[in-house]
């Protein structure tokens, strides 16, 4: 067993997709198909895809922002919206369809989370994020040492401890970034990756990519040469450092997380601090 990272929060568990809903995205007199779409629920009417959200104001600003968006090299999964113009219908969102599978090409990731950010430099930082206390949220405060946590020390508060100490001051910028893009990228049969989703979160891109690097350690067995090979970029000790503090934290607060779930943040939590 594995604890993977996790969204804010789960999707409505069992839910199912009404009637009303379908009307409201134009695709009443289609059938609902039931897929798993990137690891999430999602129901499949012709090219639309209608999925529960769980927070409607990130669900509602992450629309309006891949609308208008243009990535090179990067296919979006288009947001649609409802017959009155609404992004989300009694929390239901809806997007085009776009065909591809999670693969573990991870330095494809890190790349197309590169060209993702050069894209939403541009990007305000997003008022859904004002006050906001979720799991992610709290990871990432603490990470960055901007808020202290009191961490299970068997589901990774001791390792957190061990490796903080090794923090030092950064002067990157900050800005909209997707913190969660290891479960997020499809790729087709011609390896051209999409992007099925946009969550918010206001850090360095650096950091995002950090955070790749350390998911594909800890849970796709990536290779040891991708910190390496990413080594370019700014502040890069201190990033993967945060990454794995970040995901640590998360780890010893999500209620799946054990002592049993933690090799393999110990794996990429090892590499890391080697590099320090």
């Amino acid at each position: 067993m594995t604890v993977a990272p996790a969204r804010a929060s789960a999707d409505k568990a069992g839910a199912v997709l009404p009637p009303h809903v379908r009307t409201a995205f134009g695709v009443k007199d289609l059938e609902p198909r039931p897929v798993v779409w990137a690891g999430r629920r999602a129901w499949h009417c012709g090219d639309v895809l209608i999925r529960p959200v769980s927070d409607n104001a990130v669900a509602a600003w992450s629309a309006g922002v891949l609308d208008g968006l243009e990535v090179p090299g990067l296919r979006l999964a288009r947001p649609v919206r409802s017959s009155d113009g609404r992004w989300i219908v009694a929390g239901w969102a809806a997007g085009r369809f776009v065909p591809g599978a999670l693969e573990p090409r991870y330095d494809a990731v890190v790349e197309a989370g590169m060209r993702l950010h050069a894209a939403t430099a541009h990007v305000e930082r997003p008022r859904v994020l004002d006050d906001r206390d979720d799991l992610l949220t709290r990871s990432a405060a603490a990470a960055f040492g901007e808020r202290r946590l009191a961490l299970e020390p068997a589901k990774g508060g001791d390792l957190y401890g061990q490796l903080a100490a090794y923090r030092t001051p950064v002067r990157l910028p900050a800005q909209v970034v997707h913190p969660e893009l290891f479960g997020a990228v499809l790729f087709d049969d011609e390896g051209v990756p999409a992007l099925v989703d946009l969550v918010p979160c206001w850090r360095p891109k650096e950091w995002a990519a950090a955070v790749v690097v350390v998911d594909a350690l800890a849970w796709g067995g990536a290779d040891e040469g991708l910190i390496q090979r990413w080594s370019h970029l700014d502040e890069w000790p201190q990033m993967l450092l945060r990454a794995v503090l970040h995901r640590l934290a998360l780890h010893a607060q999500h209620p799946e997380g054990s002592a049993l779930t933690l090799a393999g943040l110990e794996r990429a939590a090892g590499l890391v601090s080697a590099g320090l």
